[in-house]
């Protein structure tokens, strides 16, 4: 098979399309033949040698893809040769072929097109695990989501109206305001022309927010506990902005609040199951129902993988980018 391999760490052209082995699928693992496959930030960092894959994981980048099931390992029932999946990877979905923990895998939602699922397995994992389970946000509640026009963005702001929360929206420049406002928010800040401690302020009479989906970092961590309600919840996922930022216990301590940090990659097999299988029972009736979709800004040949790292280093789009083989 062909996939995009890493010989040396370094800019969008370290992404090299060659021929690699076939993988074989162990015990409880499916061979999926991918259609297509999602491109991370994650990805970006893997490129330049920041973000190894786990151990044991494929070594080619990408956290998710769609395709249909070529072989079964050992072991596996409930799936059969020709379905259409799509699938949270530890590594692998820049590739023609790819092997799949069984509780990783998802069936297409209904009404969704094989392509445009490979958009969803990250997307709704992270979203679903840190604004749901672990910020437990609640029907009523204001949550403000950084970066409201990426892929993850987009999904919050779905999700998040889905369960009846006030969705604030951090996100550069008008044009992808209105697709965040298009998409359910209710609050729109331009982070290039607004400070969002003050709007938020001003639009919650000075309540602040109650769960904060924060991409930044350190950039970002004490105004966000600025921004923070009393029993409020900051969850970081992303360190776009730094990585060591300080912060004042003491406003911590007098809000009651909480921060919390997660990556979803490195996470052991059975964690990762048991959110996908919260995401297939939560997540997946409200896109089969059409209140929840897959933002999609563009696809292109997986080959081409550089170009697709440039859009994202460039911010020009909205939702998620997909490669196609």
């Amino acid at each position: 098979m062909h996939a995009i391999t890493i010989p040396e760490p370094g800019g969008p052209d370290a992404l090299v399309w060659a021929e690699v082995p076939d993988p074989v699928p162990d015990a409880g693992e499916v061979l999926v033949e991918v259609v297509a496959g999602g491109v991370n930030r994650a990805d970006l960092m893997q490129r330049q040698g920041f973000y190894d894959p786990p151990p044991g994981a494929s070594p080619y980048p990408g956290l998710e893809c769609s395709g249909r099931i070529a072989a079964l390992g050992p072991g596996v029932s409930g799936w059969a040769v020709g379905d259409e999946v799509c699938a949270l990877l530890s590594g692998g979905g820049y590739a023609e072929k790819v092997c799949v923990p069984v509780g990783q895998l998802l069936p297409v939602p209904d009404g969704v097109d094989l392509v445009t699922a490979a958009a969803l397995p990250e997307v709704t994992a992270t979203v679903w695990s840190n604004v749901f389970l672990v910020a437990q946000l609640r029907p009523g509640e204001t949550f403000l989501v950084h970066g409201g026009g990426s892929g993850i963005g987009t999904m919050a702001v779905q999700l998040a109206k889905a369960v009846g929360a006030r969705v604030a929206v951090t996100a550069g420049g008008p044009e992808k305001l209105e697709r965040c406002r298009e998409l359910g928010a209710d609050i729109l800040i331009d982070y290039r022309e607004q400070d969002f401690v003050e709007e938020l302020d001003k639009v919650t009479g000075g309540v602040g927010a109650d769960v904060i989906l924060d991409i930044v970092g350190a950039k970002y961590l004490q105004r966000n506990v600025d921004a923070l309600a009393v029993s409020g919840r900051l969850a970081i996922i992303g360190l776009q902005g730094g990585r060591k930022g300080e912060l004042d216990l003491g406003k911590l301590l007098t809000k009651r609040a909480a921060v919390t940090a997660t990556s979803l990659r490195a996470r052991p097999p059975a964690e990762k199951a048991t959110i996908v299988a919260a995401v297939r029972e939560h997540v997946w009736p409200l896109i089969a129902g059409g209140r929840v979709r897959a933002v999609v800004d563009r696809t292109m040949p997986m080959r081409d993988a550089a170009a697709a790292h440039r859009v994202l280093e460039e911010s020009s789009h909205v939702g998620k980018v997909l490669l196609t083989t």
